[in-house]
């Protein structure tokens, strides 16, 4: 809201300033025309004060402005400086209360920390143990396992053993059925033969022959006795014990028995 500059002044009051001025020039005018000349001291002062007092008369007015003029902005600094004032206390209100929140707000912030801190150091102490438990788990884990391997191995072994041993006892009886002569019973063992051959094959099992005038190769053959060796290439008689090999991987060479002695032996 915009303030007057000038403070009003009653219209009668220019009025009666000039009012007075003309009257105390007319009575100078008077004076002059009227009275004797030259003039005695009387009327010459009084003509003075009649000039004097127009001319006082004339400014009086705008004197009078000027002051009001004045105390109108003194009033108007006034009321400026106390808005400004209000302005001022509300601010210093403001900073005040954001003060007091700021405060607030750093306990919360010194508060949180600490919680954060305790967090993370029982965080770290929870890790170090739930690491260490695990490698306990591992351990105890691996430990485990590994005895389930060693048992699954000598299990693997026994029963592994178990079915050469079986199909070394039904080689030998169909090589005794061959002996026999008999044809229905070479039949039937043969038929028996293959069958417990094809089982074994399904768990990686698989028997192998030697064919007569096959030649000899220390490779893949062995003689009856451990320590006879025998030429490379001597022609094989026959075969006395398979040979046997666990998916792919040879455990046992064939025993044959060779057409001629071996060329050099060696006792074990």
């Amino acid at each position: 809201m915009s303030q007057p500059t000038s403070a009003p002044m009653p219209p009668w009051t220019k009025t009666m300033s000039i009012v007075g001025d003309l009257l105390l020039l007319a009575v100078a005018y008077t004076i002059v025309t009227e009275a004797p000349h030259p003039l005695p001291i009387s009327y010459a002062l009084l003509l003075v004060a009649s000039v004097a007092g127009g001319a006082v008369l004339s400014v009086f007015p705008f004197v009078l402005e000027y002051k009001a003029s004045l105390a109108l902005e003194e009033t108007n600094t006034l009321r400026s400086t106390a808005l400004q004032l209000q302005d001022l206390e509300r601010l210093t209100q403001a900073v005040r209360i954001a003060t007091s929140q700021w405060q607030t707000v750093q306990e919360n912030c010194v508060k949180v920390v600490s919680v954060a801190t305790e967090m993370g150091g029982k965080m770290v102490e929870e890790g170090k143990a739930f690491t260490e438990f695990m490698r306990k788990t591992n351990d105890a884990e691996k430990t485990h396992l590994r005895l389930e391997i060693d048992k699954m191995k000598r299990g693997e072994n026994e029963w592994l053993e178990v079915l050469v041993r079986i199909s070394d006892h039904v080689f030998a009886l169909h090589k005794a059925g061959l002996k026999s002569g008999q044809p229905g019973l070479i039949d039937q063992l043969g038929m028996f033969q293959r069958a417990i051959r094809d089982t074994a094959r399904r768990v990686g099992l698989a028997a192998h022959e030697a064919t007569e005038d096959e030649p000899f190769d220390e490779r893949v053959h062995q003689l009856l006795e451990p320590g006879q060796t025998a030429q490379p290439g001597t022609p094989i008689l026959e075969t006395i014990a398979c040979g046997y090999s666990m998916q792919g991987q040879p455990i046992r060479r064939v025993v044959v028995a060779l057409k001629q002695l071996p060329a050099a032996s060696a006792q074990g």
